[in-house]
């Protein structure tokens, strides 16, 4: 009788543990790994963006050979340079979203995990 009380104790205990550490933690991690999945991607395509518009410009500029040609190299770096300013405008709240998300989902399992953790004390 002894063997059965240590084995269901062993097993609440372990449910517990499952339920206020494990699986809380399980669930921040992959709410991680998202966010870090998201900010990447965003990064790289922000990257791939900006050296595209570079080599564009660059390349503008090689093709310059007279005045006329100089005029429209000064003309595309202001297009570029607008361009440039509204992809930033652009990659900057699709971060802040990204980042806004996490905390909102973050604090939301906090929230949950404490509560858990409440209840599973009242026990």
């Amino acid at each position: 009788m002894n063997s059965s009380a240590n084995k269901a104790s062993t097993e609440k205990t372990k449910q517990q543990l499952e339920s206020v550490f494990v699986s809380p933690m399980r669930s921040y991690t992959l709410t991680a790994l998202d966010y870090y999945d998201q900010m990447f991607s965003a990064q790289l395509d922000a990257f791939r963006a900006y050296s595209d518009m570079a080599i564009a410009q660059a390349r503008t500029w090689l093709d310059v050979k007279d005045a006329d040609s100089f005029k429209k190299a000064m003309d595309s770096q202001q297009k570029t340079a607008s361009e440039f300013m509204e992809r930033v405008k652009g990659d900057t709240e699709k971060v802040t979203s990204i980042s806004k998300s996490f905390a909102e989902e973050s604090q939301q399992q906090v929230e949950e995990t404490t509560k858990k953790a409440v209840e599973t004390a009242k026990q």
